[in-house]
Order: C-alpha cells, then structure tokens, then sequence
C-alpha cells in the first residue's frame, strides 16, 4: 500500500484499486455526532483545532470493458482559506496516474452523493478561471435529488453543495440524472448497480459491484470509516441520524451473512473490508 494507493485487489473478473485525493482534516466533533470526544479519541488522534485526518478514497473498478470511477475527492475548487482549513492535498489525478490510468480512459463516473468531498474533481479549474469535466470521455451519474437539494442551498448544509461540480455536466447532457426513488437495483454497467441508503443525505446512494459471484459495495457516508461500525456513531454530518442508524442495521443484515466487502470512502487506512461479528455481538473489520 503506497501514498497514493490506498488498496487493490481482484473481485471475480474485475480489478478494484482505491485512489486517493489524499488527506482531508475534519471537525472530530462533526465527525463523531453526539458521540463523546472522551471516546472518539481512543480511536483517532485530534490536533490543537480538533481536526483529524481522513481518507478521500475515490474507487476506481476495472470491469475489462469498463473504468469506471466512483466519487472523485474534493477537488482544486476551494478557496485556499478552505484550502488550509480543510488541509486538501488535491492528489487524485496523480494517484490515477499511479494506477495507470489517464483521464481520458474513464467511461463512467458515479457520484454517491454531491457533497464536495466526493465530486469536486468531476470537474478541474483553471488559471484562467475556466472549468472544464476532467474526464472528458466519461458519463457520469448522480441522483437527481441531490442535484435539487443543492440548488436549494438550504442553510445547513449549503457550503458542501457547489454548483461547478455538477451543472457544467449536466447543461453538457454528461451527467445522468437518476430519480428511481425506490432504487431497486438500477444499473449503470454491467455487475455495477447502486442503491439507496437514506439518513447522510435523502438520496444517498451505495454503489454494488459483483463479479463471478463476488460482491462489493461502497457504503460511502453510510459507513465512512471503520470507527463508525457501531450504528449509533452517526455524523454530525448526517442529515437525519436516526435514518442513518436504521440504514446501517439494514446494511449489515445483508453484508454479513452475504459476505460483502465493505468500501469506505474515508478510512485512509483500511479502505476495503470484509466484516464479522465479534463475541459481543459488535460488527468489526475481519
């Protein structure tokens, strides 16, 4: 495991490798919800500004007609006050290049969800103040109420919602809008299908890929790190919490007894997981 190269493996026929956009420095408190900091901070280290350090995971899958890229970090869009407060690193197009793949050759982008932390490279700005996709040849996907959450700028959570992430594509006709609500199972390709798992956000979406009978998933903000594993350490973040624990049961319901391999989309450390229940009861990376 490298810098930039956070996880790869083999899945059935398919090829996963986790890139990365680097660290990002978040509230612990934000992070952790109601959850006390005399707890949180037996599992991650705090800084005098009570940041901690999480991973941008951006998951790129190899399908072998496919690159498909699901969320793209935060971009080169902040402000550098953000910047510094925020601590971005901007690394995903080098980490892409260290898994051997241009921009160029992605086809498909998915967007879990348009906060900024997991879209801003769907598009690059410029010296000149121009912003154009960074993957010029990819269709991308994102679910449709995100993109009207966000152009309502509701005051709890404006700030993440930038519209240059999104509406640039979607004037281009490049971003696909998907408004199933009850999002059975609708397929982007072939083995990668995503679902619903409302609590973050309203249309907060899992992405599942399967491959000769193997199975993945991305949980995004659902679970974003290993340290949240327990279904009452919510977000601060999370737009309706007690959704987001009823979610996570419902998740881990299918998971464990179907062996899923969890993906998480802020774990710098362990991004990819297998999970089992220990003598507790409690469900813990394997």
């Amino acid at each position: 495991m490298s810098e930039l190269i956070r996880a790869e493996r083999a899945l059935g026929d398919f090829h996963l490798t986790v890139c990365t956009d680097g660290r990002v420095l978040f509230d612990g408190g934000a992070m952790f919800g109601v959850v006390p900091k005399t707890l949180w901070s037996k599992k991650v280290q705090a800084d005098e500004q009570n940041r901690v350090a999480f991973g941008l995971n951006c998951l790129l899958v190899r399908t072998g007609r496919h690159n498909v890229l699901i969320e793209t970090g935060f971009g080169n869009k902040l402000s550098p006050k953000l910047r510094e407060i925020y601590g971005t690193q901007q690394k995903l197009p080098e980490s892409l290049a260290a898994a051997g793949i241009s921009p160029e050759e992605i086809d498909i982008v998915i967007n879990t969800h348009l906060h900024w932390d997991h879209c801003s490279w769907n598009t690059t700005l410029h010296p000149d103040g121009s912003v154009t996709p960074t993957f010029p040849n990819a269709r991308y996907f994102a679910h449709r109420g995100e993109v009207l959450h966000g152009h309502h700028q509701y005051e709890r959570d404006a700030i993440s919602y930038a519209s240059a992430n999104y509406d640039p594509l979607i004037k281009a006709g490049q971003m696909t809008l998907i408004d199933d609500e009850r999002m059975t199972a609708p397929e982007i390709c072939d083995g990668i299908w995503v679902e619903l798992y409302p609590g973050h956000t309203e249309q907060l979406m899992a992405v599942h890929i399967e491959s000769r009978g193997e199975h993945a998933v991305f949980v995004s903000d659902l679970i974003p790190t290993r340290h949240h594993l327990d279904v009452s350490w919510a977000m601060g973040f999370d737009l309706d919490p007690i959704r987001t624990i009823d979610e996570r049961k419902r998740y881990f319901a299918e998971a464990l007894p179907k062996r899923w391999l969890t993906i998480f989309p802020h774990d710098h450390e362990l991004p990819m997981t297998y999970l089992k229940q220990d003598e507790r009861g409690r469900v813990v990376p394997e």
